[in-house]
């Protein structure tokens, strides 16, 4: 008895769904499944955090952020941001939660450092570090989301685009 009870249950709730989708725009539809991915997104990734799972959540939260189509910015190029803010998070240059840089006064990146913030190869040229510097403040600068809070992340590719020029092109 509760199988057939379910069971109908069940279709009625599949029919009103169907018949609501051949009543809707494509728009809507589109709109209201990108914000019930993005709620449920938050939702289980929240709960990954709260039970200590944050390298699980990780995927959530970037499909979320892509969701909200930041200026271009895809979810491997957030994905890349935010492996940025980890290694810099380590090495003591930058702390996400307003607080001091722990310490570090600016100018204190290593060669190895510069490159890998900036994402080129030693030996490559100067005309290619000036161009990876450009692509990432094309995405990261203050100007050009203003919304965000990137006048941190912002200087230090600049100050990794300096110490390149300073140290193996002078």
């Amino acid at each position: 008895m509760n199988l057939v009870f379910f069971g109908i249950i069940i279709f009625i709730l599949v029919f009103l769904l169907l018949s609501w989708f051949a009543k809707t725009s494509s728009r809507k539809i589109a709109s209201g499944i990108r914000k019930l991915t993005l709620f449920l997104s938050l939702i289980i990734a929240i709960v990954l955090v709260i039970g200590g799972r944050f390298l699980f959540s990780l995927p959530l939260l970037l499909l979320a952020l892509s969701i909200f189509k930041i200026k271009g910015l895809t979810a491997i190029q957030v994905f890349q941001l935010w492996r940025l803010l980890q290694f810099l998070r380590r090495s003591g240059r930058y702390s996400y939660y307003g607080g001091s840089n722990q310490g570090q006064q600016p100018g204190n990146l290593s060669s190895d450092e510069a490159y890998k913030i900036l994402g080129v190869k030693k030996g490559c040229s100067k005309n290619d570090v000036i161009k990876a510097t450009n692509n990432l403040q094309k995405k990261i600068h203050p100007d050009v989301n203003p919304n965000s809070n990137t006048e941190r992340l912002s200087q230090i590719v600049n100050e990794a685009k300096e110490t390149i020029l300073k140290n193996d092109f002078n």
